[in-house]
């Protein structure tokens, strides 16, 4: 039997997303940068629930920062949808970069409307130069990629 999940990759990390006036442009749908805010909100909350919050990142003069959006806008979203907002972890390499994807499905349909894939990469916080992960990171971060994009 094929799998009906809608999702791209198994055992997605889900945000619901309530879309709101604040998210609406002059086009009557969502905009693109809410959805890139989102985007952000998403990667942010699976890094909290693996258990690396903004305090640690302090703590440890370290930051994952971004360097290479790719965004693909496949459908609207309008006022009043839920969406449901996942991430995943695809590539970790434990000293300098980590690769998300997400996808956002509308809750009352499965549709996809929109794909992203984001590359990130260490920095010390304090001089915002490159910087090695700190083991923290590698260890949570390389445990958190999913096997079915281990190795690319």
């Amino acid at each position: 039997m094929p799998d009906s999940s809608p999702w791209q990759y198994p055992a997605p990390f889900v945000v619901s997303w309530k879309i709101q006036e604040q998210d609406i442009d002059h086009y009557q749908h969502v905009n693109n940068v809410a959805y890139l805010s989102q985007q952000e909100n998403v990667a942010w909350q699976h890094s909290q629930s693996l258990g690396l919050s903004f305090e640690d990142y302090k703590a440890l003069d370290r930051a994952m920062v971004i360097v290479r959006h790719e965004l693909d806008y496949v459908k609207p979203a309008f006022r009043e949808d839920e969406l449901l907002c996942a991430t995943w972890i695809v590539a970790c390499d434990g000293r300098l970069q980590l690769t998300r994807e997400f996808q956002y499905i509308r809750a009352n349909t499965g549709e996809t409307l929109y794909r992203g894939k984001t590359r990130f990469i260490c920095v010390k916080l304090s001089s915002g130069q490159p910087a090695r992960m700190p083991r923290p990171f590698a260890e949570v971060y390389q445990g958190a990629v999913i096997p079915a994009t281990q190795g690319q």
